[in-house]
């Protein structure tokens, strides 16, 4: 909980790039710079970059919520994005 507000789960879609580098999968997401992921298997290297990815964002929105004054409003919204995969 952060200045009155609880984190809940959500679900993401976003891009993984894969390249391999020798035996390793290297994975990041273009669209949270910042979130790499890496595995000897492809999924290893998926789920790496899931963390990574939930830890940048949750980072981000703490640090954006840092001295938010108590009376401001707060709420979720839902973004559609066109074009998305």
């Amino acid at each position: 909980m952060l200045g009155g507000t609880t984190f809940t789960s959500s679900t993401l879609t976003s891009t993984a790039v894969y390249e391999r580098d020798g035996e390793w999968f290297v994975a990041y997401c273009p669209e949270v710079p910042g979130a790499n992921g890496q595995g000897r298997t492809k999924d290893e290297a998926r789920e790496s970059l899931a963390e990574a990815i939930a830890m940048v964002l949750q980072d981000r929105r703490e640090d954006g919520l840092r001295g938010v004054p108590p009376e401001a409003e707060q709420e979720t919204i839902r973004v559609e994005v066109p074009g998305a995969a």
